[in-house]
């Protein structure tokens, strides 16, 4: 008994600071989404370019994350995470010194390794409870990605009272502090290591199952959109609505909060409904959000016997924002639903397959905002990125429909996880 109530504490305190160290991660990875504002008006970008710089620290933090994930396996969460933080530090630091859009994309790559801290987090809280409660604890994990709020809440304040370039130098002060936290409360425990006769190549067989394809798309929405979407709503915000970059924050936090902080809740209802249900159901919220937010302003003009009369038709600020929100709330179920897949089918190789769905989840993220940025310099519509994300969403419903729903039953007694 004294045992087990050791363990779980040990449990519980490797959760906690895990969680703790990925949000700060995460806010250091979505920090160009309120930085870049600014930047992009002191270098006169357009949107494409807008798009890249946001997107470039998202590059190499889902490059690096199937190593990640490998090492973890290996060598445990807890080293491989402390040495990830210590690394972002001085490339965080030395970003308040650029002044060349060149120098921000290059220092943008090494910030970005903060991103790749889910790869090492994912297995290592997961291993530390038993499987019944493994979708909690990676939800719970996965809150962190309310960073992506915590960084809207602080660093307009920043940038509005001390200008763009302090926003950087409080982020490495926080991430230090973070790391400290970090490596005094977490815990290791070698019964979690891959043992070593395991090769790198032994790890990666089963990156051959197609259902693991199958887990990059659906990621690549919840996940990818998630990022892309919150680096790109401050901007949009201040662009579509005409406001103040601290109120546009503000709004777009209403995005990024639920989208992260109830991934726990996800993670929860994927061990009770099983991840097929959470999943299929998140795809189809999605899908009538986007469509509503994929409509542009428009005016138009009906010739009545009384003679013409115009209407207008778009989304005002506050029903944007409810539909947002409600997208927020889905992505962040639908985060937790996939890794609810991978520990039932990969309970083993979490660290391996979580690499590779995260890659897929961080590639969507830096693939996104460029598209975003494109198509609104192509279009000159604003809701077009809405437009994109409809349509990639639409595939991944009929994929999934295809390889799992007409076989399973989603309603009723018999839907999976019904019975848990």
């Amino acid at each position: 008994m004294a045992s087990e109530l050791s363990n779980s504490r040990k449990a519980w305190s490797v959760l906690i600071v895990s969680t703790l160290a990925f949000t700060v991660c995460f806010m250091v990875w979505m920090m160009f989404g309120v930085i870049g504002i600014p930047i992009k008006k002191m270098l006169n970008l357009n949107a494409t370019q807008f798009g890249l710089l946001t997107a470039t620290p998202i590059l190499t933090g889902s490059l690096i994350r199937v190593p990640l994930g490998i090492w973890t396996d290996k060598y445990g969460g807890r080293i491989v995470m402390a040495v990830l933080m210590a690394l972002t530090v001085p490339a965080i630091w030395v970003l308040s010194y650029a002044t060349e859009y060149w120098h921000f994309i290059v220092i943008g790559l090494f910030v970005g390794l903060a991103g790749g801290s889910f790869s090492v987090g994912t297995p290592y809280v997961a291993r530390w409870f038993p499987k019944k409660s493994q979708g909690m604890a990676m939800g719970v994990y996965g809150a962190g990605n309310s960073g992506a709020a915590v960084n809207k809440f602080i660093a307009p304040v920043l940038l509005v009272g001390f200008g763009w370039a302090m926003v950087p130098q409080v982020y490495a002060a926080i991430m230090l502090g973070a790391l400290v936290l970090f490596w005094l409360f977490s815990q290791s425990d070698p019964a979690h290591l891959v043992p070593s006769n395991v090769k790198f190549m032994d790890q990666l067989k089963t990156l051959k199952d197609p259902k693991v394809l199958k887990y990059c798309q659906f990621y690549s929405i919840v996940f990818g959109g998630y990022v892309a979407l919150s680096l790109w709503m401050v901007q949009y915000y201040v662009g579509e609505y005409g406001l103040d970059i601290r109120v546009a924050a503000l709004l777009a936090a209403c995005f990024s909060l639920p989208g992260g902080v109830l991934r726990a809740v996800g993670g929860v209802l994927s061990d009770k409904y099983g991840a097929h249900s959470v999943t299929w159901w998140v795809l189809w919220v999605s899908w009538i959000c986007l469509f509503l937010l994929s409509y542009p302003q428009t005016d138009f003009t009906i010739f009545t016997a009384n003679g013409p009369t115009t209407f207008h038709l778009g989304l005002n600020m506050y029903t944007f924002t409810a539909l947002m929100a409600i997208l927020g709330v889905a992505f962040a179920f639908g985060k937790a639903s996939v890794f609810k897949y991978i520990s039932d089918d990969y309970s083993h190789n979490i660290g391996a397959i979580s690499g590779v769905v995260g890659l897929a989840g961080g590639l969507g993220g830096f693939v996104l905002p460029i598209m975003f940025g494109a198509l609104m310099d192509l279009t000159g519509i604003r809701s077009s990125a809405f437009m994109l994300m409809y349509g990639v969403v639409w595939v991944s419903l009929i994929w999934l429909y295809w390889t799992e729903v007409r076989r399973t039953e989603v309603l009723g007694k018999n839907a999976v996880g019904a019975q848990a």
